[in-house]
This record gives C-alpha cells, sequence and structure tokens, in this order.
C-alpha cells in the first residue's frame, strides 16, 4: 500500500515537527524553503521562495496527498504580511495547477479576529477590519477557502516552547508587565502545534471530516502578567521588576490591545486531540526541565 505523503510548505521549526511526526506514521514527507540544508535529512528538499511567482510550480507534477502551508511574514510590515501570506498563498495555489491534494492545511493566526477588550472569541467571531497585517493573513485564509479544494485553516496563538525564547529572557532580567489593566494572552505549545496538525492530517487519511476553522490555543488564557509573575517563581526570582512595561502591549507583535483576547479551543477538543500542554504552567514547566 502507498504511504501517504505530505509536502510542507515553508517548513521551518513547527513544519519540521509535524513532518517529524508524520514520518514517524510511516509517511513520506517533503519540505519547502529557501535554505534546505535545515531540513532533515528524511525529508525530500525543495528549494524554492514561495513569495516569488512561479516558485511552487513543481508541486502539480509532484502531486502531494495533502499540502501543509506554513507561512510567515517577509518582515513586520504590511508590505512583508502581504509577500508572505496573501502572495504565498496565490503562488500555492497557482502552483497545484489541476493537481487536488486530498487536503490542505494552512497555519494561520488569531491576530485575524477583531477583539482586543479581552473578550472571548470563538471560530466564527468577527475578524478584525483595521489591521493591515492581519488583513493580508484573512486574505490568505480566505483565497485557500474558496479555491474549490478540500481545505481547513487552524488559527494558532502565542506560539513558544523554544529555549531561551525572548519572554524568558526578559522575565530573568526583572522586566515584568504591569498587573493593571488586565491584559489576557492565549499560548499553544510547539509541540501541541505539531501535534495537533498531524491530528488533523491523521483524521482525514483516515476518512474523516474535519472543519474548515480551528482555534489552535491551550485551555487556559491567562492575563500575561500571572503568566510572567509565575514564571519568574518558577524560575526562583523575585518578582520586583527593573522595569515595568505596558500590560496593554503584546509582546510577541508590538500591536498595543490587539492581542486582548481569550480564545476558545473547543473545535480542537471537538477533533478528538489531547493536548499535551494544557496549560501554560505545565509547558514552561517542561521548558524550564530542559535547562
Amino acid at each position: 500500500m502507498k504511504n501517504s505523503s505530505v509536502l510542507i510548505v515553508g517548513c521551518g521549526d513547527i513544519g519540521i515537527r509535524t513532518g517529524g511526526l508524520l514520518k514517524g506514521q510511516g509517511w513520506d514527507v517533503a519540505g519547502v524553503r529557501r535554505d534546505t540544508s535545515k531540513l532533515p535529512a528524511e525529508f525530500v528538499a525543495y528549494a524554492a521562495n514561495y513569495t516569488e511567482s512561479g516558485s511552487l510550480d513543481f508541486i502539480a507534477q509532484s502531486a502531494p496527498d495533502f499540502v501543509l502551508a506554513t507561512f510567515n511574514p517577509v518582515d513586520r510590515t504590511e508590505a512583508g504580511y502581504k509577500a508572505g501570506f496573501q502572495n504565498a498563498m496565490s503562488h500555492l495555489i497557482s502552483g497545484l495547477g489541476l493537481h487536488r491534494p486530498r487536503h490542505i492545511l494552512m497555519a494561520s493566526s488569531t491576530r485575524v479576529f477583531a477583539e482586543a477588550r479581552g473578550g472571548w472569541v470563538d471560530d466564527d467571531s468577527p475578524l478584525t477590519d483595521d489591521d493591515p497585517c492581519a488583513l493580508a493573513i484573512i486574505a490568505a485564509e480566505q483565497q485557500l477557502l474558496a479555491s474549490g479544494h478540500n481545505a481547513s485553516v487552524v488559527r494558532f496563538a502565542g506560539i513558544y516552547g523554544i529555549p531561551g525564547s525572548r519572554l524568558m529572557s526578559r522575565v530573568r532580567s526583572g522586566e515584568l508587565c504591569q498587573p493593571e489593566p488586565v491584559s489576557y494572552t492565549n499560548r499553544i505549545h510547539r509541540d501541541d502545534c505539531a501535534g495537533f496538525l498531524t491530528h488533523l492530517l491523521q483524521l482525514v487519511d483516515v476518512g474523516q471530516t474535519i472543519a474548515p476553522l480551528y482555534i489552535g490555543v491551550d485551555d487556559e488564557p491567562a492575563p500575561r502578567y500571572d503568566v510572567e509573575a509565575w514564571l519568574a517563581g518558577a524560575m526562583g526570582l523575585e518578582v520586583r521588576p527593573r522595569k515595568r512595561l505596558p500590560a496593554s502591549v503584546d509582546q510577541s507583535t508590538g500591536r498595543g490591545g490587539k492581542g486582548h483576547k481569550r480564545c476558545r479551543n473547543k473545535g480542537l477538543h471537538n477533533s478528538g486531540y489531547k493536548l499535551i500542554y494544557p496549560d501554560y504552567k505545565s509547558g514552561y514547566n517542561a521548558l524550564l526541565a530542559q535547562n
């Protein structure tokens, strides 16, 4: 019996982790990135810049069963997001030609949601109309979902799990945000990102139907200050910051209150996926244990 195959476009950390899990299940895995030297030796490697027109035209001939798009902005400007998401998705769909994969997954972001006052958001919550960078991500999502392909989008928030991250370095140096006003954050460990994407692809592989939209977060949205204060304590540090940062600043995006929301993950649980790290404490404890 032929192995199922997946092509991971923009195969960075999450793509490599997802591909590794699928490879362990007997899948054939191929990765697309500009520098293929960073891909695992067991991956088929394609060197391409997905922001360039025609760069993905080889996909039609390679005819993968599944495609996973893990795009990133070229830079943090509006133009960088358009190139890295909107244009990239156009190039991907064009590159498929007449080939119809069994399913296409796109890793997206909860940045697309309009909520910025700490309220709860679901898969069908209103999308932003005043964040140009998020609008480029939304345009990529809409291209995919309207393309006629079987496709789904997973909107992730606050991916963490890399030792020595900027947050951990900042907390270690004593720089905590202010406890008031409260600023809610959402996150998911990178192992759960890869695990959930793998889970969805495997569901389709065995003939199950998956939803068009998912929110990829853990079970516990939490005030930013609570997370940082707990992390300081877990590091054995006194919570006496040398410099207080505004609670309203989203440290991962610099977008002020735009990150202030609480995301529900009902679809994730309904799919049957079980989080490895259901909250930030379990995830960061595992991360600190690596140091």
